[in-house]
C-alpha cells in the first residue's frame, strides 16, 4: 500500500483533516488513493483537478466501470491579508530563512494564528470540492482519495499550500527577499552560493620542504627521547562477572528447553575454555 503524510508538514494536512471528516470516508478515500483508482491529477490555479474509477454496482444498475470528475480548491488568502502575512514573516529571521532557502519552516503556522489566520484547512469551510458521482455526501469517497494524493503532493512540496492558498513560492520569496531582513539573508545566502575558483597546481603530490631544527639532538636523546616511556600497566584479570552476554537472556530463554538454567550451564563452559586456555600456556 502507498504510503502517505510521510513528512511533518503532510501529516499535520491529513490531521487536520481528521478533525472535520468521517474517519470511514477517509479510509475508503486512502484505499482509492493506493489501489490506484484515481487515473490522473493536476494542480493548477490553485485547484486540484481528477479522475476517479468508480465502483461497478449491479444493485444501482451500474454495470460498467465509470469514471468520475473531482476537484478540491481550498479557499486562498486575501492579498490584503497575505502582505500582512508577509510582514509578519518577515520579521522573524528563523522564518525567512528557511522559506529563501526553499524550506518550510515548523512554526510557520504561528505567523499565521497571531493574525487570526491559518495556512492549512482548519473546517469543512475552508473546502470547495465536487465530484459528479451520485453520493451526496461530502466529502464522498472519490474526493477523500484526491485529499490524500493531495498530502502526497505536499510530502514532496509543502509549498503546495502556499499555492492552494493563493500564493506562489516564487512571489513569496521575491516578497520576503525585498523586506530590510531578507535582504540582509538573501545577500549572506547568495554569497555562499558563488563558486570557489580552482587554484592551480604544478604538481599532484605534496613535495617535502627542508626546514631547520630548533636545536641539536644528541644521539642519545634521538634515540630514547626526551621523556622515558610510562610504565607498563599489569594485566587485566578476568571480567568480574562471567558469561556477562549470556546473562542477558536469563536464565531460561526461548530456544532452552532443559531443566538446568541456561546462564548457569553457560558459566561452566566459560570457565572450562578459560582454564583449558590457562593450560596450553
Amino acid at each position: 500500500m502507498a504510503q502517505f503524510s510521510r513528512t511533518w508538514w503532510g501529516q499535520r494536512f491529513i490531521a487536520a483533516l481528521e478533525q472535520f471528516t468521517d474517519p470511514g470516508r477517509l479510509g475508503r478515500g486512502r484505499s482509492y488513493a493506493s489501489g490506484g483508482r484515481i487515473i490522473e491529477h493536476k494542480l493548477a490555479n490553485g485547484t486540484v483537478s481528477a479522475r476517479v474509477r468508480g465502483s461497478i454496482n449491479p444493485y444501482f444498475g451500474v454495470y460498467k466501470e465509470p469514471v468520475y470528475k473531482t476537484s478540491i480548491t481550498i479557499k486562498p488568502i486575501s492579498a490584503a491579508d497575505w502582505k500582512k502575512v508577509i510582514r509578519q514573516i518577515a520579521g522573524r529571521a528563523d522564518l525567512v530563512t528557511k522559506l529563501l532557502m526553499s524550506e518550510m519552516p515548523d512554526t510557520i503556522e504561528e505567523a499565521f494564528s497571531e493574525l487570526g489566520l491559518h495556512l492549512l484547512p482548519h473546517s469543512q469551510n475552508d473546502f470547495v470540492t465536487s465530484c459528479s458521482c451520485p453520493d451526496y455526501a461530502n466529502p464522498c469517497k472519490h474526493i477523500a482519495g484526491v485529499y490524500y494524493l493531495l498530502a502526497s503532493a505536499l510530502d514532496r512540496d509543502p509549498f503546495v499550500m502556499f499555492e492552494l492558498r493563493g500564493l506562489s513560492r516564487g512571489d513569496l520569496q521575491a516578497e520576503l527577499a525585498q523586506s530590510p531582513l531578507g535582504q540582509i539573508l538573501a545577500s549572506a545566502l547568495a554569497a555562499n552560493d558563488e563558486p570557489v575558483e580552482p587554484v592551480e597546481s604544478s604538481s599532484y603530490y605534496t613535495r617535502p620542504v627542508r626546514e631547520a631544527a630548533s636545536s641539536t639532538v644528541g644521539y642519545k636523546e634521538f634515540w630514547t627521547g626526551a621523556k622515558r616511556l610510562p610504565a607498563q600497566s599489569p594485566p587485566t584479570g578476568a571480567p568480574g562477572v562471567p558469561a556477562l552476554l549470556i546473562k542477558k537472556e536469563g536464565d531460561y530463554p526461548a530456544f532452552w528447553h532443559k531443566d538446568a538454567s541456561f546462564i548457569k550451564v553457560m558459566e561452566e563452559i566459560y570457565e572450562r575454555v578459560r582454564t583449558k586456555n590457562k593450560q596450553m600456556k
